[in-house]
């Protein structure tokens, strides 16, 4: 009893003192049940994190350090895909470089070879021999050409599973870009197209041409050189000075411009070779003050013209010399005595183009042409037939089986471009020609057989809109007359007659398609129906398009052997009358032999240079065999110009590799840099953790240490 009492005043004193009695059991639940539930936890977490490697497990352990976790991993997955592609570029232009290190080895050695050619010394047999290594050289430039990796075409463009190169040497790619992702919203070309390689353009070159017959001083003996008298170019058939001919040239071609050129040069005996040059410069538009084209002659005596406009492609040229030793006497039947002296260049045609027979006396004409331009072009239907060499674009298309083929490129005045079929003509047309400012008022003759070799005469009339719009007609019974006329129709809505300065060379075909395979309108002047329904039912028989260099071809889809042949002209084509027009655009020509362009067709030319050391000559000599042989030192000269825009692309290559190289060592650094951030965000310290770790197992056992004392304490302990 007194033990109680004692123990009851000490409870209530207790209270008294202290507010409220602190027990065993609460001490026991707020010191360990607490600090066990909380340690265990630390515990468990920081033994998860040594074991697991990471400072968390889900998001909600830490939201923050999730958020910037999958941050960093979304861009260290962006960072492993622009390695993946820059490795990949990066493989892919190492190889280029390496294929065109083996191009310029292999120009190099031709160069060596073309030079060993050109020396007086070598025989043919030691130029065959030479011409043999070149064309084991051809053969392994286009191997390197068609070189692929992993099943990937080096120069095919984007169509890599495409052979780029053909054995002829024309081109099956394209010229789009490849490009490696070498950051966010940057990307780097890897590749080279063959179209840059073997058909681009270097803007730094200029075009020049060259005519391919040999000039003979004909009074004297020897080459004509400038200071050699018009007498001695022209000949004299009475051997006589002191009475002069006059002596007539008869310039066609294109000026550096896009502008045609049609004139007559008028010159007397006693006047130089020089003038004749001084006088073609000014017909390209030279002045006393500024020359537009260098013009002279190589050591053949042939005339080179060569455009000081860089990165222009239209220059050409072509000369026809006459002179009438006899002009009491109406040949050609012109109205007028002086044979030589002809409005239509064509009449010069009963001329004879044979000196020796003029000075022999064994020649059926007085009247000497001289040819200064020779092709195996064979003249158009209506054209001069006796001497090739007078028509300038009054020519048929070459025919090669099926093929026929037009030898001008059609090139967009603005930027120099090939033309394709989508081009309007007035963009290539010089159309200062005819109607100022317009096509309007220009006729095409298209001449030629069809076919099925049956003979057809037409007409391509371009009209403007205002003008009742554009139309073709044809002669139908073959009286040599243009009867029937057809609509030549647009894309409008509603149709209509095609404007003739909106007409485009795919127009342009089509009606020379419907033609050629004598598939025409059902009617006339025809519905668009009948207009649609013949250019489909014409486009069973025979293709015609503009090929990559912009040059007209049609194929005969019926034949093995085409019976058909082209000729195509402006109707002013050939006239020399005083105030008349020149051709507002030339298709078909013998023109100068082209020595250096702008433009590149790498194994065209690979090709020229080859002939040239097979035909054993220095330059052009169309007396020689090819009228197409450019001539061993314009054929170096040629080479160099492959050998610098190869060069030029090698840069490329080696710029795109080492910013694919710079960008691959910045991705991987990035990379790393990133990885390492990452992990400083998400990974465990094991140090730190471990140090923690026994902190707390210290903790956790000083906690029981402390919780096993109390527990083992007695009321009266505790008292």
């Amino acid at each position: 009893m007194y033990g109680t009492l004692i123990a009851s005043d000490l409870k209530y004193e207790n209270v008294w003192r202290f507010g409220m009695r602190v027990t065993s059991s609460m001490y026991y639940k707020n010191l360990f049940g607490n600090s066990n539930s909380k340690l265990n936890e630390e515990l468990f977490d920081v033994n998860k994190q040594i074991s697991s490697g990471l400072s968390i497990q889900y998001a909600s352990d830490n939201v923050r350090t999730f958020t910037e976790t999958m941050r960093l991993d979304n861009e260290i997955t962006t960072l492993s895909q622009i390695k993946k592609s820059t490795q990949s570029g990066a493989k892919f232009s190492e190889q280029t470089d390496t294929v065109l290190t083996e191009f310029e080895s292999n120009t190099n050695r031709m160069r060596t070879l073309l030079i060993q050619a050109a020396n007086d010394t070598q025989d043919e047999l030691s130029r065959d021999a030479i011409a043999k290594e070149l064309r084991g050289i051809e053969k392994n430039l286009k191997l390197l050409a068609n070189t692929s990796i992993n099943g990937q075409f080096l120069f095919a463009g984007s169509a890599v599973s495409k052979k780029p190169i053909n054995e002829d040497g024309t081109y099956n790619g394209n010229d789009a870009a490849i490009n490696a992702l070498i950051g966010s919203n940057n990307k780097q070309q890897f590749n080279v197209s063959g179209a840059e390689l073997f058909l681009g353009e270097e803007l730094a070159v200029t075009k020049k041409v060259s005519s391919n017959v040999v000039n003979h001083n004909l009074i004297d003996s020897g080459v004509i050189t400038t200071s050699s008298t018009i007498r001695e170019l022209m000949g004299d058939k009475d051997n006589n000075a002191t009475t002069p001919n006059t002596n007539y040239f008869y310039l066609s071609g294109t000026g550096s411009d896009g502008s045609a050129i049609q004139k007559k040069i008028v010159l007397n005996d006693n006047q130089t070779v020089d003038n004749l040059l001084d006088e073609i410069g000014k017909a390209y538009g030279n002045t006393t003050s500024f020359d537009v084209v260098n013009v002279s002659l190589n050591d053949y005596g042939e005339i080179v013209v060569e455009d000081k406009q860089r990165g222009s492609s239209k220059l050409d040229f072509h000369l026809v010399g006459a002179v009438d030793f006899d002009t009491t006497t109406d040949e050609n039947g012109d109205g007028q005595t002086d044979d030589a002296n002809v409005n239509s260049i064509e009449l010069l045609d009963v001329g004879e183009s044979d000196y020796e027979k003029i000075k022999n006396g064994t020649a059926t004409s007085n009247l000497f042409v001289k040819e200064f331009v020779k092709s195996d072009l064979q003249p158009a239907a209506g054209g001069a037939v006796n001497i090739n060499g007078i028509v300038y674009d009054k020519a048929n298309f070459t025919k090669n089986g099926t093929l026929l083929s037009a030898n001008i490129s059609q090139i967009v005045k603005d930027d120099n471009s090939f033309a394709t079929g989508s081009t309007k003509i007035s963009e290539v047309a010089d159309l200062s020609q005819g109607t100022s400012g317009t096509l309007d008022g220009t006729v095409f003759n298209l001449v030629g057989s069809d076919i099925n070799g049956n003979n057809y005469t037409a007409q391509i009339n371009l009209k403007s809109s205002a003008n009742g719009g554009s139309t073709f007609s044809v002669d139908t019974n073959n009286d040599g007359v243009v009867d029937t006329s057809y609509n030549i129709y647009d894309m409008n809505t509603p149709r209509g007659k095609v404007d003739a300065d909106e007409m485009t060379y795919r127009q342009l075909m089509d009606v020379m398609n419907m033609v050629v395979t004598n598939t025409l309108p059902a009617n006339s002047p025809g519905s668009d129906s009948d207009y649609d329904t013949a250019i489909e039912n014409a486009n069973t028989k025979g293709s015609i398009d503009l090929s990559y260099d912009g040059k007209i071809e049609f194929k005969d889809l019926t034949s093995n052997d085409t019976q058909a042949s082209i000729g195509l002209f402006d109707t002013n084509s050939g006239n020399f009358a005083a105030g008349s027009s020149a051709s507002v655009l030339s298709f078909n020509a013998n023109s100068a032999l082209t020595i250096r362009d702008a433009k590149t067709d790498f194994f065209k030319t690979i090709d020229q240079i080859i002939k040239s050391v097979e035909n054993y000559t220095h330059f052009p000599d169309a007396s020689s065999g090819d009228v197409n042989a450019v001539g061993i030192e314009n054929a170096i000269e040629m080479l160099d110009d492959l050998k610098y825009h190869i060069s030029r692309v090698h840069s490329k290559v080696g710029a795109q590799s080492n910013a694919l190289t710079t960008s691959l060592e910045r991705t991987e650094l990035l990379e790393l840099s990133t990885s390492s951030l990452r992990s400083s965000v998400i990974d465990t310290d094991i140090a730190e953790a471990s140090l923690k770790l026994q902190q707390l197992t210290l903790n956790y056992q000083a906690m029981l240490s402390t919780v096993g004392k109390v527990s083992q304490l007695s009321l009266v302990n505790y008292l």
